[in-house]
């Protein structure tokens, strides 16, 4: 054992003290619920689409039951005005003048399920309307954190089965006869006691800045099993963070370890904790990263993208390194950069999951991580360098206004879509490449990643002599009939909200007739980097939007 790791003999056991990589919880205000009627007859509910996934249709089928069962009650059923995640003051006004309570549906997705408890809390609180949100059972564990970090842990919430997309009138009619799967009560059962009765008063959320700096001295075996049951890591084997692998990570900065780096949530809605310079340095001695990455973990603490999304879509990451940084430490941006193989990046980006589910107070499945099928990528947050050196065009980080000597990270968010090519044929390479832009998701742009190879086709076969025209080239290309286009599930729950409220250039599209081409991406969010070391022309296209960019000699 070294000097600074505390050995204290008990009964034959060396025991170790490290360091808790947990980030620090945000502070709680505690909220009020409204007054409650005493019964519903003669008064007007609101029931509240949210606007995603056919949450519309099993409202129709609560406004119905109220229609058979308790007709004194006035229904009115209206859609939110625009995407679930904005707030809607407008529409929040309407229901306090108009309205006695509001039901408020459905949640049922990891940020949709958050906003509509969000929204559920703002008019209970804030506009004094009795609400109850109705959210399917795969989110409870959900909702009810999101309640406890909105102040109202006890804000009404009913359950239906999971899924409602899809399902018919019938199906839908049986979820709101039937019963809540989490507490076995009848559906409008809760519904109406929710609206008529207090919801049970708590203590406030206990959340304050106490997490505490050290963990309780133990044997390594010990440690290494505390840090798994509390889902501190990746399930993987880690380095334990002792006082002097901190203090040696610490050194390669000059920023107090009491200084803020940055915040970080699960999703939306669901509070951003703090983060410290020491607390990333303990996570990043934990993914087993050299003192001299930490500029690099540092910057990515500072993005305000968290690596452990719970968006149930299974998003992931991705972290691209720019300027003379990547030499410095050796990062890998010829063959196998996306790989693993190269120590920087894969500890890099194993850091930047630390930090990211620490930082943010965990990152469970299905409490805090509802991704549905997951996502390989995350392992590593396809962390790498662009091939600066045998790109034709500039790299992204000049391209997006840094200095070439400057030593930026680049954040994207998406990378759940995936196609991939090798060069470009001389006859048909427009229309493959057009064909590759359709497969992927509608609502994270293209993003090109090429091999050197292929970057010097792009010139060779379309004379795109620049990255602007070729991303000028891919807007233009990426096509679809504007029927087909809003038809897209996820188009109908990101893009079409939006598009009604006016939103540009979302709004001009719903102008096209339904036969007529409509540009599929927002060209701003298309970007072009080149890695890979020239082994074969072999490229890929990934779905994912550029989404912060932080400088690494900041954090130097």
């Amino acid at each position: 054992m070294n000097v600074v790791e505390r050995e204290d003999r008990i009964k034959g056991r060396t025991l170790v003290t490290v360091l808790n990589p947990v980030g620090y919880p945000p502070k709680v205000t505690r909220k009020t619920a409204a007054d409650r009627p005493a019964d519903l007859n003669g008064r007007t509910v609101y029931l509240v689409d949210s606007r995603f996934d056919d949450s519309i249709e099993l409202l129709k089928q609560v406004e119905a039951w109220f229609g058979r069962h308790m007709p004194g009650v006035k229904t009115k059923l209206v859609s939110m005005s625009s995407y679930y995640g904005s707030d809607d003051p407008k529409t929040w006004e309407e229901i306090k003048a108009n309205g006695a309570a509001a039901i408020l549906g459905v949640g049922h997705c990891s940020t949709c399920a958050p906003a509509v408890t969000t929204h559920a809390i703002t008019l209970e609180s804030k506009y004094g309307v009795p609400t109850v949100a109705l959210h399917t059972d795969k989110f409870d564990k959900v909702v009810r954190s999101t309640a406890k970090m909105g102040g109202l842990p006890h804000a009404p919430a009913v359950f239906v089965p999971q899924p409602v997309m899809g399902k018919s009138a019938d199906e839908l009619r049986a979820y709101v006869e039937g019963k809540n799967p989490i507490s076995g009560k009848p559906v409008m059962q809760e519904l109406i006691e929710g609206l008529t009765r207090a919801p049970q008063s708590l203590a406030a959320a206990d959340f304050d800045r106490s997490t505490p700096r050290l963990v309780e001295p133990d044997t390594e075996e010990n440690l290494h099993r505390l840090f798994a049951e509390n889902h501190w890591t990746d399930t993987l084997p880690i380095i334990l963070p002792t006082e002097e692998r901190v203090a040696e990570m610490l050194a390669h900065t000059s920023h107090a370890p009491d200084k803020v780096v940055g915040r970080m949530q699960a999703t939306a809605n669901r509070g951003a904790w703090e983060l410290t310079v020491e607390k990333v340095a303990v996570n990043a001695v934990m993914a087993g990263a050299k003192p001299e990455y930490f500029p690099v973990i540092l910057a990515l603490a500072a993005c305000g993208v968290s690596a452990r999304s719970s968006t149930s879509s299974s998003a992931c990451a991705m972290a691209v390194v720019n300027g003379p940084i990547r030499n410095e430490i050796g990062m890998n941006c010829g063959i196998g950069a996306m790989g693993p193989y190269n120590h920087a990046n894969a500890a890099i980006g194993r850091a930047y999951g630390f930090l990211s589910q620490n930082g943010q107070g965990g990152s469970v499945v299905g409490e805090s991580y509802m991704g549905s099928l997951g996502n390989g990528y995350s392992y590593g947050n396809l962390t790498f360098a662009e091939n600066e050196e045998r790109s034709p065009w500039e790299p992204l980080h000049v391209q997006k206004g840094f200095k070439k000597d400057e030593s930026v990270v680049s954040v994207f968010w998406g990378s759940r879509s995936t196609t991939f090519g090798l060069g470009l044929r001389e006859k048909y390479w427009r229309e493959h490449v057009r064909d590759m832009l359709t497969g992927l998701d509608a609502i994270t742009a293209p993003v090109l990643l090429l091999d050197p190879i292929t970057a010097r086709q792009f010139i060779d076969r379309g004379g795109f002599d620049t990255k602007e025209k070729l991303i000028q080239w891919l807007h233009d290309t990426a096509q679809m009939p504007a029927g087909r286009y809003w038809d897209l599930q996820l188009v109908q729950n990101y893009i079409y909200p939006r598009a009604t409220f006016g939103e540009e250039p979302m709004a001009s599209k719903l102008k096209a007739a339904e036969d007529e081409l409509i540009p599929m991406f927002d060209i701003r969010n298309i970007n072009v980097i080149v890695v890979g070391g020239e082994a074969n022309g072999y490229w890929q296209m990934m779905g994912t939007n550029l989404r912060s960019q932080v400088s690494i000699d900041a954090w130097r």
